[in-house]
């Protein structure tokens, strides 16, 4: 068998800006650094109840339960430290998730998140170049504080990277456009095109018959391309594959800025609205990470507090599970009207009929992001989902605003495996979020820690594998 080494191929086909796959001619030694360390925050508004919780995957959280070898579902933990007096924890809750600290604003967090204690421990002089430090994005509308959406921050507090919201937005930031001088200033002749076309002539060479790759290792690569080209063309509803430069894709179908949370009244969608742009998003966020684009980052579904007023029929493992009409169903308009409602009424003493139906297809969404992860085998042996530290929180533990201990207690939280760190299944932790975020840290070797230096630590034992 030939052999090459991983810059070298990279190098050959534009690596810096689309990726390879790793293939059977890269040295053994590429092979035993292919597992890179990575770190994502995976974010969901509303939370889940947590008397809903101990149904374990019978319930709501029935969509994880495929996962559930490759997923720890903690319950009972608790972030009361996050609490930050007159407000809630649509704020001061979703800041926490991530960094078990209080606020220190409306645009800053307390301190940073565990994804960025993880880089700055690996990747102290900065990311491998061409890489985006951090990618941060997701589907939602509700606004105001930034706590709301952004999930991952800097050592003193500030969002670790800028929130890309709409599928073209973070095409571009991950794959980035084609600068071509034309004369003038090169920065207002930009022309976008599609990064394939950049490397046509070397993906030529490298499938075609003087290719160094054996057939194994060039189909690889065909079908590593073809992807990036699906993916692109969804993103900017290419009409056609040749290339060229092609027509400035039209702005996302939903609402966002100011449209999307209209004086906070909430706003009406679809269920199918909702799934088709975050599925894209989703899609392609784990792209850049199959890419080895990115390693650190957060992604949202829907955010703290969100206020839609959703419609559609709601399709879970070939059943009907659920008809969402929010408005009709609170008889009500307006902010009213949202399913953020569902969770201000709950009551552990009844059904709770529509709360379970959001709750059931918000895990439904969360668990299609982590499939994507878990498509993709590694060197060794294990799926990107497997390899990877990608933990999974929320704002809240009830939902009701009129007790913050019940509030901001028994806060849904769950974690892949990081390597084989991690347990799977289910744990009741009974320990502070700082206390749980902290043994993670430990486990995955990061130097630093969150939370008062004084402070004194416990070791959350019952998580680890």
């Amino acid at each position: 068998m030939n052999r090459m080494s991983r810059r070298t191929a990279l190098k050959g086909l534009g690596g810096i800006t689309i990726g390879l796959p790793l293939l059977e001619e890269m040295t053994l030694a590429a092979k035993a650094k292919a597992v890179p360390v990575r770190a994502f925050n995976v974010f969901f508004g509303l939370g889940v109840p947590a008397p809903l919780q101990t149904e374990g995957f019978e319930g709501v959280l029935e969509p994880l339960k495929p996962l559930r070898d490759k997923l720890l579902v903690m319950r009972k933990v608790d972030q009361v430290r996050c609490d930050v007096s007159g407000i809630n924890a649509h704020y001061d809750g979703a800041t926490g998730s991530f960094t078990a600290m209080p606020a220190g604003g409306e645009a800053k967090a307390g301190g940073p998140s565990i994804d960025q204690v993880i880089r700055k421990t690996f990747y102290t002089d900065g990311m491998p170049a061409g890489m985006v430090p951090t990618l941060i994005g997701g589907t939602y509308f509700r606004r105001s504080r930034v706590g709301r959406y952004v999930h991952s921050y800097h050592a003193d507090g500030t969002v670790a990277g800028t929130m890309q919201e709409k599928p073209r937005d973070l095409f571009d930031r991950v794959f980035g456009m084609v600068s071509v001088d034309v004369g003038g200033d090169a920065r207002k002749q930009r022309l976008k095109r599609s990064v394939l076309d950049t490397v046509v002539g070397q993906y030529k060479f490298y499938t075609g018959a003087n290719s160094p790759l054996g057939a194994a290792s060039k189909a690889r690569v065909t079908e590593h391309l073809e992807r990036i080209r699906e993916f692109e063309q969804r993103a900017f509803e290419m009409k056609k594959k040749l290339p060229g430069a092609p027509t400035l894709p039209p702005r996302s179908k939903l609402a966002h800025g100011g449209p999307a949370d209209p004086g906070g009244m909430g706003i009406d969608i679809t269920l199918e609205e909702l799934t088709t742009e975050w599925r894209l998003m989703a899609d392609l966020f784990a792209l850049a990470v199959q890419m080895d684009r990115v390693r650190f980052g957060s992604l949202t579904f829907l955010a703290a507090g969100e206020r839609i007023r959703l419609k559609g029929d709601y399709e879970y493992g070939g059943r009907k599970v659920f008809q969402f009409d929010d408005a009709t169903q609170h008889n009500a308009t307006a902010d009213k009207g949202c399913s953020h409602e569902w969770w201000h009424k709950f009551n552990e003493k009844k059904k709770n009929t529509q709360l379970r139906a959001h709750a059931h297809m918000k895990m439904r969404e969360v668990a299609y992001f982590l499939h994507r992860l878990d498509e993709q085998k590694e060197a060794n042996g294990r799926s990107i989902l497997e390899n990877s530290m990608i933990t999974i929180s929320t704002e809240s533990g009830d939902g009701r605003h009129n007790d913050v201990k019940r509030e901001l207690s028994g806060v849904f939280h769950a974690i892949t495996g990081a390597n084989g760190r991690f347990k799977s299944g289910i744990v009741d932790v009974g320990a502070e979020g700082l206390d749980v975020y902290n043994t993670m840290l430990g486990a995955v070797g990061a130097k630093g820690r969150l939370g008062p230096a004084k402070r004194e630590s416990r070791h959350i034992s019952s998580i680890l594998a």
